[in-house]
């Protein structure tokens, strides 16, 4: 497979658990074609946030060949960054790398202009400020990542692995993301945004109940579940549930659901000679015909396309594939 080249953008200030999450989730020993280096405005010793520190091997130029550049998050996101970085920035976004931020690096992200017309999101405690200086980004405050293609954006800190974790599901497949969880062992998804980490006036009782109704119904979706099935579960009525779980994760239970499922095809796709007929059919959307047309939909190709794309990438030799996938974080979360 042809290496793919990350940069890692280490400025002034930054967050060591920011840096590190791209450093361990890109790293080569998870057997992925991707190479990761770090730079800054010098090769050198970069003063960090938190009492660490960096080395970087890099300056600038590092942006110029880069296929990715990850931005962690750094202190004082508000203040003028130096030109080289910013044109950098640009440079590498006007050719066509795929441009991530983690956290408050979405602020080095918009004084470039890379985000303006854009959605994106950074920590919930930011946004605010994100959205008041630079009022040409759509900034969503609520979820835990925003996938807009070549511009992708996570909120705070731990927010960056899920990201992390999508950047490996678009490239490599939901086995290969998902073996490379295990291994880091993290969630392969996490339900819900970043709202739920918002300080609230009186504590929300309901989120724990609706967490394991996602993983009680993730576990049979191959039957038939309905909002009622769902809402009996978390033990709420009806409407209440129908309400709230749009507030947790951005969607309607039946669409949530829907998604699942076309992620559970998809690992099947990968790591299965099952028919389309037979995937349908154990994912619970019924026929090879609605597969292809809900596949269509939400990911822009065909099963058999996905299947030519993805079939067998799983990352190394991680062992065998999760009984169950998780749901899509990019789709369900961003």
């Amino acid at each position: 497979m042809t290496v793919h080249r990350i940069t890692v953008l280490v400025l002034p200030g930054a967050a060591p658990l920011d840096v590190g999450i791209s450093a361990q989730i890109f790293a080569p020993r998870h057997g992925l074609p991707y190479e990761t280096r770090h730079c800054s405005l010098a090769a050198g010793p970069v003063e960090g946030r938190d009492g660490l520190g960096f080395v970087v091997g890099h300056g600038p130029e590092a942006l110029d060949d880069a296929d990715t550049v990850i931005v962690p998050g750094f202190s004082n996101p508000t203040r003028r960054l130096d030109q080289r970085i910013l044109d950098g920035l640009r440079e590498a976004a006007f050719r066509g790398a795929r441009t991530v931020s983690i956290c408050t690096g979405a602020f080095a992200l918009a004084a470039a202009g890379i985000l303006d017309g854009r959605r994106a999101t950074t920590h919930w405690s930011m946004a605010p400020v994100l959205a008041r200086e630079y009022p040409k980004i759509d900034v969503d405050p609520g979820v835990l990542f925003v996938d807009e293609g070549r511009v992708l954006t996570s909120a705070g800190v731990a927010a960056g692995i899920d990201l992390c974790l999508h950047i490996i599901r678009r490239d490599h497949g939901v086995q290969a993301s998902n073996t490379v969880a295990r291994r880091i062992v993290a969630a392969p998804y996490r339900s819900g945004g970043q709202s739920q980490f918002v300080p609230r006036t009186v504590p929300e009782q309901l989120g724990e109940l609706f967490s394991a109704t996602r993983e009680w119904a993730l576990h049979r979706l191959g039957e038939p579940i309905g909002v009622a099935d769902l809402a009996r579960h978390a033990g709420v009525s009806t409407r209440t549930f129908g309400r709230r779980f749009v507030e947790d994760t951005g969607y309607t239970p039946m669409h949530w659901i829907l998604r699942a499922r076309i992620d559970m095809a998809r690992s099947l796709l990968e790591a299965s000679a099952l028919s389309v007929e037979q995937i349908a059919a154990e994912t619970g959307l019924g026929t090879g015909a609605n597969l292809r047309l809900h596949f269509q939909r939400i990911l822009d190709m065909t099963p058999t396309g996905y299947r030519r794309a993805f079939g067998g990438k799983l990352a190394g030799s991680g062992g065998s594939p999760a009984a169950v996938p998780s749901p899509p974080a990019g789709e369900l979360s961003a």
